[in-house]
């Protein structure tokens, strides 16, 4: 998921220490970086020969699949709360359901490359729901400079000067739509999800088996019916297989560690690795092209984020010992 440590442009929660030894979570980390990274790539595969509906099914059926095996080995259970289960059906929706096939339907427009970017622009919305639709956080001078940084390097992503038009247009617009609906489910999660009963690992399989109830209704509905196993190509079935068993189920675990060993705030920064990755594996696996403008836009955005989470501020600061985390509370996830 996209920002699960917690933190997204203010939004945040009970953090580790910062301090911790590299050995300790920088291989996770990486590891983060790098699975969430190529989902973009894994995700253009796909969309070859799915519809995207029925690879958003089938990547969170394996996602799911993987988070109830941990829950097995580790004893946990699902959520009892049935008022916590409606609220789990409104954040798969706003997080999985709509989002993953948004991407889907956004990346056979658009290159892999510009939706890794578009997904970096997640915290500039959310900051801004989370102040005054949600108001779970309140706005000050440096997260308004931070979001009207970020917006201009959204512009300059998206080329207002050019005259652009057609598909390339609604792909990207689809990409934009599905980082507002991350932008939506992070504050509603931890307005009415954060501090409930349950473990992280608990919340998030609650949260993908009720976007697996949603897709199965629609997915036939809106896509027919799904091709045979058989009639996909063996890349098509390793990319979906990637996705939903390292994107959306291990790498929670991974995040849930690094944010344990080394804090919320360290797991948060892997949003800036992301679109790295992104880039260079679109460019060197699938051969993608970038305009001059991506690269610089999307460095506008991490600058723009950076600066409303207060990242330089904090760097110059001297961070000290921090509370650690109760493993057992839920952390606010995306997957992409």
């Amino acid at each position: 998921m996209s920002y699960p440590a917690g933190r997204v442009s203010g939004v945040h929660t009970l953090s580790g220490p910062d301090t911790s030894p590299l050995r300790g979570w920088l291989p996770s980390y990486l590891m983060l970086a790098v699975i969430w990274g190529t989902s973009f790539l894994f995700i253009k595969v796909g969309v070859r020969e799915l519809h995207p509906l029925w690879l958003t099914f089938a990547r969170v059926a394996a996602g799911a699949a993987v988070l109830l095996v941990v829950l097995a080995a580790t004893r946990d259970r699902l959520p009892r709360d049935a008022r916590l289960w409606g609220h789990l059906a409104v954040v798969a929706a706003l997080g999985v359901t709509v989002p993953f096939t948004l991407f889907g339907y956004g990346e056979q427009r658009v290159s892999s490359v510009l939706a890794g970017i578009w997904n970096a622009a997640t915290p500039l919305v959310a900051l801004p729901l989370a102040v005054l639709v949600f108001r779970t956080e309140s706005l000050t001078r440096r997260r308004v400079a931070g979001i009207a940084t970020g917006f201009a390097g959204v512009l300059v992503v998206l080329g207002v000067w050019r005259d652009i038009g057609g598909s390339q247009l609604t792909g990207q617009l689809m990409c934009f739509g599905a980082a507002m609906c991350y932008a939506v489910a992070i504050p509603y999660q931890k307005k009415f999800i954060a501090g409930r009963a349950g473990s992280g690992v608990s919340i998030a399989a609650g949260q993908l088996l009720m976007a697996l109830a949603q897709l199965a209704v629609l997915a036939p509905l809106l896509a027919g019916a799904p091709p045979a196993p058989a009639e996909l190509s063996p890349q098509v079935v390793l990319c979906v297989l990637a996705l939903g068993t390292l994107g959306t189920g291990l790498a929670f675990v991974l995040n849930m560690r690094v944010i344990r060993v080394a804090g919320a705030s360290t797991s948060t920064s892997v949003t800036y690795l992301m679109p790295v990755v992104a880039t260079v594996v679109g460019v060197s696996i699938l051969g993608e092209h970038l305009l001059w403008n991506q690269p610089v836009g999307a460095v506008v955005v991490l600058a723009g984020v950076a600066i409303s989470q207060g990242v330089l501020s904090r760097r110059r600061r001297d961070p000290g010992p921090e509370r650690a985390p109760d493993p057992g509370q839920p952390r606010l996830t995306n997957v992409t």
